[in-house]
């Protein structure tokens, strides 16, 4: 049998009765494989990253995490599904303001359903260079930091695929080479699946499994 950690079919997506239907190409992805799902703007890279996490529902098709066709499930067990099974990366690091950088990781276990583990928290802060700034506000981080954050909030319960939208396409070259590095690291050392939508062409040869949209 397949070691397939995701698998969609026939995915499509419609916005509107007046937009017309995206069609995506079928993937199969294995277990911690590093994927690249290249394409230009326009072309639905965000729309498949959100079907594929769960967060928008495809006009038809399916997709199969771990072998779970995801819109199968209730609300409430595809919140839990998501909160345990995926990791989120987003262009923009959506830390809650109101948090500290630690309490954003806790809140991400705990809507998990799982146990807060502050040593646990403590070692990935520590593994990021993230340390001493674990009681600080989104305001007061950094770009890097917040961006690195956003990796800790997303692999902190483990997921079995980490979804990272657009991470290099702003970045210089030298600070592309330190993203893609940290993501795979953190993917690796953490048992994930990572999985990246851009349009950064400068990366394109940095993948062996490539999805051009």
């Amino acid at each position: 049998m397949d070691n397939y950690v995701l698998q969609t079919e026939g995915l499509t997506f419609r916005y509107g009765s007046q937009s017309p239907t995206l069609a995506f190409k079928d993937l199969h992805i294995h277990k911690q494989q590093h994927t690249l799902l290249l394409g230009d703007s326009g072309t639905g890279k965000s729309t498949l990253l959100n079907l594929l996490g769960g967060l928008s529902n495809p006009t038809n098709g399916q997709v199969r995490i771990n072998n779970e066709n995801i819109y199968q499930l209730s609300e409430s067990a595809l919140d839990k599904f998501r909160a345990q099974n995926i990791g989120f990366i987003f262009q923009e690091a959506h830390l809650l303001k109101n948090l500290t950088l630690s309490e954003n990781i806790r809140l991400a276990q705990s809507l998990a359903g799982y146990k807060v583990d502050q040593e646990k928290i403590d070692t990935l802060l520590g593994q990021l260079q993230l340390a001493e700034h674990s009681a600080k506000h989104p305001n007061q981080l950094s770009r890097g930091q917040l961006q690195r954050a956003a990796i800790a909030r997303a692999i902190i319960n483990r997921p079995a695929i980490l979804l990272a939208d657009e991470p290099t396409a702003s970045l210089d070259d030298n600070n592309t080479q330190r993203v893609l590095t940290l993501l795979r690291e953190m993917a690796d050392t953490h048992g994930s699946t990572l999985i990246i939508a851009t349009h950064d062409k400068r990366i394109k040869d940095e993948f062996t499994n490539t999805y051009f949209l």
